[in-house]
């Protein structure tokens, strides 16, 4: 028997190579750290939140409806009243800001939808204060130099891969970050972000832009493509 087994070791050894080889391969792979295909090129891969690449994973998720134009319009008055203290969390001229979600790139789209549905999960309501944003209205924000300094073509707002969220609570947006839930709730926002392979306000080095969020590298090549990489 030995020596049989000596005789044939090399036809042995290579159809124990084809036989074990693909199951061990298939092991190996699955029990690699889990990444979500990017939906288009100029997107971060989700990492790292099972909930976030398996609703990425799953069906298409609808836009809530729009909300009543009296909300935008109590919110607006708050940020006349609170004056620069709003300046890094309170859009500028909400009241006319374009909410229309099917202005809004389709992969970010879905990207956002995501967030706002693990956001519910965790108690926190999310309302869209402004997604798409014409390169007029861009230059009539950059000129005031309070809401932003990206000029007109440079904004990801223009290209529909941005988009700025308020927290939304008894039908009213919360902006009072020394209220340690709102703040809780605005920073949950941004990690859940990060983890959807986007990029958050929250974590820009000089003004802090709480409520935006932006498709960075699909931006980036969106301005590049306009003329204004």
């Amino acid at each position: 028997m030995a020596g049989t087994l000596f005789r044939y070791r090399w036809p042995l050894l290579v159809a124990f190579m084809l036989l074990g080889l693909p199951p061990l391969a298939v092991f190996l792979i699955r029990n690699d750290n889990v990444q979500l295909e990017s939906f288009e090129t100029g997107y971060t891969d989700a990492t790292g939140n099972s909930q976030i690449v398996e609703l990425l994973n799953g069906e298409r998720l609808v836009p809530p409806p729009p909300l009543p134009p009296e909300v935008f319009v109590i919110a607006e008055a708050e940020r006349r009243q609170l004056g620069e203290v709003a300046a890094e969390l309170i859009p500028d001229k909400i009241v006319s800001a374009d909410r229309r979600w099917d202005a809004i790139d389709a992969a970010f789209q879905q990207r956002v939808l995501v967030i706002y549905t693990v956001m519910k999960q965790r108690g926190y309501e999310m309302a869209l204060v402004e997604g798409y944003r014409s390169p007029a209205r861009q230059a009539e924000l950059a000129a005031g130099g309070k809401a932003t300094r990206a000029k007109a073509g440079q904004s990801c707002h223009q290209y529909g891969l941005a988009v700025d969220s308020a927290i939304l609570k008894n039908g009213k947006l919360q902006w009072n970050m020394n209220d340690r839930w709102v703040r809780d709730g605005y920073f949950l926002y941004g990690e859940l972000a990060e983890q959807a392979g986007l990029s958050w306000g929250g974590n820009w080095r000089s003004i802090k832009d709480y409520v935006h969020v932006e498709a960075k590298a699909a931006c980036r090549d969106a301005r590049s493509r306009a003329g204004y990489g």
